[in-house]
């Protein structure tokens, strides 16, 4: 199974997804920067943030982004290795968590 097909499992496939970063746990090693620069950036504070569609970066507390189709491989793979296991992505149709710490 895909990553996008299983991002579709038990919902609409193609369905609406947003990642978010957890800056308290966030390690600064930037693996989700080099994994999908277009989706995250680490800040001169040393820590990751997500970016929205314009390329800025969404830096209050809980910000998300929307994850484009094309990345969501990058973006899921970003949340798997993270580690600091601060990568959330979730459905924004429910809000439930699919990858990161917190995904059932």
């Amino acid at each position: 199974m895909t990553v996008q097909q299983e991002a579709g499992s038990g919902t609409d496939t193609g369905a609406a997804l947003e990642v978010w970063i957890d800056q308290d746990l966030c390690t600064g090693d930037g693996i989700c920067a080099q994994y999908a620069p277009e989706v995250f950036e680490l800040d001169i504070d040393g820590l990751a943030y997500v970016k929205d569609a314009a390329d800025e970066l969404l830096q209050q507390p809980g910000a998300s982004a929307p994850v484009p189709l094309p990345l969501l491989t990058d973006v899921v793979a970003s949340a798997k290795e993270c580690p600091g296991d601060c990568i959330h992505v979730r459905r924004v149709s429910d809000r439930v968590e699919v990858y990161g710490p917190d995904a059932e």
